[in-house]
């Protein structure tokens, strides 16, 4: 079922569009909790990713978070001049880099989940149960999952 035609399409109004709004202003409000953890919501998907196991490459990273590989890279070595993350070669494959969080990284993953959740809370406030659960659902069907 096509739900835009060249007639309905006002680009405010797209689903892309009013992803777009939301995303940006989530990644603002986010990154100015974090602010005293000297990271942006960028980062805070990487160091999280590195500190559940969801990833440990920058390609698994690159994949998982959706930014390419030249991003990526860039990102990773800000978080490594900060001190917050390691690279090392796998024993197995030269050709793959592991990457692994520092004591100081470990300590920024850790803080994360008490400044994180209230910015989204704050976004929730006016959702029911039932709507914040519908709205997962949707994205995660939108997103193929």
């Amino acid at each position: 079922m096509d739900h835009y035609t060249r007639k309905n399409f006002v680009h405010t109004q797209s689903i892309g569009f009013l992803l777009a709004r939301a995303r940006n202003l989530l990644a603002s409000d986010i990154d100015a909790a974090l602010k005293d953890l000297d990271i942006s919501s960028q980062q805070m998907g990487i160091i999280v990713s590195l500190s559940k196991g969801t990833a440990s490459t920058p390609f698994e990273l690159s994949k998982l978070l959706g930014i390419d590989t030249g991003l990526m890279t860039r990102m990773l070595d800000k978080l490594e001049e900060k001190g917050l993350l390691e690279r090392s070669r796998d024993d197995k494959d030269r050709r793959v880099v592991n990457l692994t969080l520092t004591r100081a990284g470990t300590r920024v993953a850790d803080a994360i989940p008490d400044i994180v959740p209230p910015v989204l809370n704050a976004h929730l406030k006016s959702f029911t149960r039932a709507e914040f659960e519908e709205l997962r659902r949707l994205l995660g069907k939108f997103l193929g999952e």
